[in-house]
């Protein structure tokens, strides 16, 4: 009997040492993510004191025209609806704030040719825009003349044009400056 107990007793001692070791170490770990040093936060990544944009149509100083209305201010506009807590006003009187740029540069590059012929089979198109965000509010700044690039790839071959891949730029270039638009970490 004094075997059983014994044996019986080594195993509660193991089980209560188990659950209040794996308890301390629980403790100490949850004190270690209260600090203000931890990296998660459910604060918004936009500034909270603007509610709404309204997007200037971009300047352009390339030799390609359209660009600008056709596919970048409607794309900025568009992300920026989908991609933050602001919404977008038609009216530059009743916005807080207003996003404006310059497209300093189209260029086509080819990438790949074809070996026997140098004809392109494949072509990117880079587009260069300096990029403004004022608080009409205050006056501040929010984003000064930032260069931005962006840039996609097509192939005449699988019949897609410049006007394909400058859309697709485009909305590459709204996506980065929606990115700019956040507040620095």
């Amino acid at each position: 009997m004094t075997n059983k107990n014994s044996k019986r007793k080594g195993k509660n001692q193991r089980f209560v040492f188990a659950i209040s070791s794996g308890l301390i170490i629980s403790v100490c770990l949850g004190f270690c993510g209260c600090g203000q040093t931890s990296g998660y936060s459910d604060e918004s990544l936009f500034p909270e004191d603007v509610e709404s944009v309204y997007v200037e149509m971009f300047d352009n100083t390339s030799f390609r025209r359209g660009v600008e209305y056709d596919w970048l201010t409607d794309a900025v506009a568009k992300r920026i609806e989908a991609d933050t807590p602001y919404k977008i006003i038609s009216s530059r009187d009743r916005a807080d704030t207003v996003i404006s740029g310059q497209i300093v540069g189209i260029g086509e590059l080819v990438l790949t040719r074809e070996r026997e012929t140098g004809r392109a089979l494949e072509k990117e198109v880079e587009l260069r825009v300096v990029v403004n965000w004022k608080n009409l509010k205050t006056g501040e700044l929010l984003i000064d003349n930032r260069s931005v690039a962006a840039s996609a790839s097509f192939s005449e071959w699988q019949n897609q044009g410049f006007n394909y891949a400058s859309a697709l730029a485009a909305n590459n270039m709204a996506r980065k400056i929606v990115e700019l638009m956040e507040k620095e970490w």
